[in-house]
């Protein structure tokens, strides 16, 4: 999941720090430090995971699945523990821990488990006109996989890399946000207790801390691919990083999402998927519903029936209590939201409810926010704002909502309600985006792992989930074998008279327009010119 990724904690000093500070944003209570990792460091992670690869690479489908139902059960049985975990270091509250977190892990772990072996097997295409030959694609290991991850989802962050890699036959160096640097550790440290465990080295797994510096060096480090899941802005720079090499990248950046409602949709299911799209995880989501476009004749109806929902939702610190959000997961996020909202504002949109900080003796808190008449030249309809703020924006019709979505510079997610299927269908077509869901909030397209995540424009390229993002874990090598022994060369030199002539009837007679001039190829194949 992408979001706004600080460099540091706010300084420069941050960056030149040899300890993490960890707080909880919830109370803001001291969870302890976490050691910076140097260049040395780095590169040091890098070769023991080559190490451990070299061996790693060698083993059996069945033996990695064994691996994966290990880190499995892992996850089932530690559930509380995790959670506990979680909150503590980000924190959003208990249900969304487990679902936004655990249940997608474990189902990104059962669909590996059960379909990773049949998309990295060899597969068999066509050979074309080589009809003595064979082709296949061979799925084989990159080596060193590189992942730089979030702090929205500090469990699901780290497993979502983990499972391909391993299943593909790499090893992985991960490192993780500095924001939840304190639950990373731990999290890394079982998984490699369940590696050794299962009788593998623990050095398939590891992480690296620290700030940008420590993700620079990474990027540059002798690895053989690297996953970013972060900013537009980082994003460049991870690309410039990874040149020096030219290491392949998977860029899993921002977004902006839409999502449409036309005026025959069913209000109750759209309001709450908005309510979802918008305040699951305190909206700190990449694929966050950030545009709600309601037609003009529903929007009246919508925005009185999402602000009688908005306007009694319970914040706070869910290890009190049941809450229906939580904290900001970095006060510098809370600053960029608190601005955002202000500026909305005074450009004109209209505060329906919510709008500024709250429990501020407490923590990290931002009032879930509905605004209203929010306008496409606003700056808040085009910056990706990351926080619980829904955004109210009113279309006259299909083609309207369609021109406002594609009207920004990110493409990741989208969503459209209707209860006309065709019609849903078609606005869908016409979306920019790498994701669609049909009377669904977006986020959902994240639990049907045969489908592939990510987006197009700002919002990045390449990859994850799914055969590709698996495959693309992969040196997907091409190869051509003999159908038959033949033993015979195929002569190209010297070259002779005829060649040119010969080969010219071959191309005509195949790829010719019309029995005329496939029968004029056949006969310079026969030496015959007319």
């Amino acid at each position: 999941m992408t979001i706004p990724m600080q460099a540091g904690h706010g300084s420069g000093a941050a960056e030149r720090a040899s300890q993490i500070p960890c707080i909880d944003p919830a109370t803001r209570e001291p969870l302890g430090e976490v050691r910076v990792d140097t260049r040395a460091d780095v590169d040091a992670a890098v070769e023991r995971a080559r190490a451990a690869q070299r061996q790693w690479r060698l083993t059996s489908f069945e033996e990695r699945r064994h691996v994966l139902r290990q880190l499995l059960a892992y996850t089932v049985d530690h559930k509380d523990e995790i959670c506990a975990t979680i909150q503590r270091d980000s924190g959003k509250t208990r249900e969304n821990a487990l679902l936004g977190e655990i249940w997608t892990t474990c189902e990104k772990f059962r669909w590996m488990i059960k379909n990773g072996e049949k998309h990295l097997r060899p597969e068999r295409v066509s050979s074309g006109l080589l009809l003595h030959k064979k082709a296949r694609l061979e799925y084989h290991p990159l080596g060193v996989v590189a992942a730089i991850t979030p702090w929205n989802y500090p469990y699901q962050n780290l497993v979502n890399p983990i499972i391909p890699a391993l299943m593909a036959g790499n090893a992985i160096v991960i490192k993780p946000s500095e924001w939840v640097a304190w639950s990373s550790a731990r999290f890394i440290e079982a998984f490699r207790g369940v590696l050794e465990a299962a009788g593998h080295s623990p050095d398939l797994i590891q992480a690296v801390q620290g700030y940008g510096a420590t993700g620079a060096a990474l990027v540059r480090a002798d690895v053989d691919m690297i996953l970013f899941i972060g900013s537009v802005k980082n994003g460049r720079r991870v690309i410039e990083g990874s040149a020096e090499r030219v290491t392949p990248v998977v860029m899993e950046l921002g977004g902006k999402d839409a999502f449409i409602v036309c005026e025959d949709a069913a209000l109750e299911q759209a309001v709450h998927a908005a309510l979802a799209g918008c305040y699951v995880n305190c909206g700190q989501n990449c694929v966050a519903s950030e545009r709600i476009l309601v037609h003009q004749r529903l929007y009246d109806a919508f925005e009185k029936r999402a602000a009688e929902f908005v306007g009694d939702f319970r914040q706070g610190n869910s290890r009190d209590g049941i809450v229906d959000v939580g904290a900001i997961i970095t006060p510098l996020q809370l600053d960029i939201i608190e601005k955002a909202v202000a500026r909305a504002i005074a450009q004109g949109a209209r505060l329906v409810t919510g709008g500024k900080r709250v429990l501020a003796d407490t923590g990290d808190y931002f009032e879930p926010t509905i605004l209203a008449d929010v306008t496409p030249d606003m700056d808040i309809a085009r910056e990706e704002v990351f926080g619980p703020v829904m955004l109210l924006m009113r279309v006259r019709d299909d083609a309207h909502a369609v021109e406002v979505a594609n009207d920004v510079s990110y493409g990741l997610s989208s969503s459209v309600f209707s209860k006309n299927r065709r019609r849903a269908r078609k606005i869908a077509a016409e979306l920019q985006t790498g994701m669609t869901a049909i009377n669904e909030f977006g986020g959902i397209t994240y639990m049907a792992q045969d489908l592939t995540f990510g987006g197009v424009k700002e919002s990045g390229f390449g990859r994850m989930n799914g055969r590709e993002g698996l495959r693309s874990m992969c040196n997907i090598k091409a190869v051509v074998d003999d159908r038959f022994p033949m033993n015979r060369p195929n002569k190209m030199y010297p070259v002779t008279p005829a060649q040119y002539g010969t080969f010219e009837g071959v191309i005509e007679i195949v790829y010719g327009r019309g029995i005329k001039q496939r029968w004029r190829g056949f006969l310079k194949l026969l030496g015959i010119r007319k």
